[in-house]
């Protein structure tokens, strides 16, 4: 086993929590804390109930999520949010949760490893400023758009939607996990030809037609599994004796 203590404050230079920017309701860190050991992690995207309830079965010591308890803001400790703390208080799960820093991390981010799954072969530069960082990475390639296509659709599991307002051959790809869709109008200002990111509102779709830019739709869910593995992944190869594992619950979304 190894010391919550000690994972936490790694993970928390390992991802400069104390200097990049989020959203208020994402509190970035350790959102809840269990007795002080870990010897199982579970990885997983949301910290939902179902995720919780299956964290606890499989006698998980330590949840690793992107996108934590406190979404909704403040509320009261009733209902679902009762529930998943007395199922975590129960079980002695801890609950941890990075959003922006992971991902926007170089080499455990969202972005950087979902760009690695695609095997293209060249570094992404950083793109895209947003409070004072760069979202997303850019890169410059040579490939018909099918072939990117279906890249994105062996990276991620699953089939992406697409708007093929762009050209048929992609030169300039950018690559923002979540649900960046709404910030088309800046990616094709920046020079994207295809714009790689998980979901977006309708209007999105028109616009990136009338701006002649791809948008490939691949899932807020499935563009976000990779940041939690690779964090999870690096704490086992930094603590001996602790193993982890991916909880898979797709929203489809």
């Amino acid at each position: 086993m190894s010391d919550l203590n000690d994972l936490v404050s790694t993970a928390h230079d390992w991802l400069r929590l104390d200097e990049l920017p989020d959203y208020p309701q994402a509190l970035n860190g350790l959102q809840l804390a269990n007795s002080g050991r870990v010897k199982q992690i579970v990885a997983a995207v949301d910290a939902s109930l179902p995720v919780i309830g299956r964290a606890c079965e499989a006698g998980a010591d330590l949840l690793v999520v992107h996108h934590g308890l406190f979404w909704q803001g403040a509320q009261c400790i009733t209902g679902p949010l009762y529930r998943k703390l007395k199922l975590a208080f129960d079980h002695d799960l801890a609950i941890y949760s990075a959003h922006i820093p992971l991902d926007v991390h170089p080499t455990l981010g969202n972005n950087a490893c979902l760009l690695a799954a695609l095997d293209l072969g060249v570094s992404g530069v950083p793109f895209f400023p947003w409070k004072g960082i760069e979202l997303g990475l850019r890169v410059s390639v040579e490939m018909e758009c099918e072939e990117l296509l279906a890249k994105v659709a062996a990276a991620t599991g699953t089939k992406p939607y697409v708007c093929p307002g762009g050209p048929s051959r992609v030169r300039e790809l950018g690559i923002i996990t979540g649900g960046a869709g709404s910030e088309i109008q800046a990616v094709a200002a920046a020079g994207i030809d295809t714009f790689l990111t998980g979901e977006g509102p309708h209007w999105s779709y028109p616009m990136a037609e009338e701006l002649g830019v791809n948008v490939i739709y691949a899932g807020h869910y499935a563009t976000e599994t990779f940041g939690v593995k690779a964090l999870a992944q690096r704490w086992c190869e930094e603590f001996t004796g602790v193993s982890w594992s991916f909880l898979d619950h797709p929203t489809g979304l």
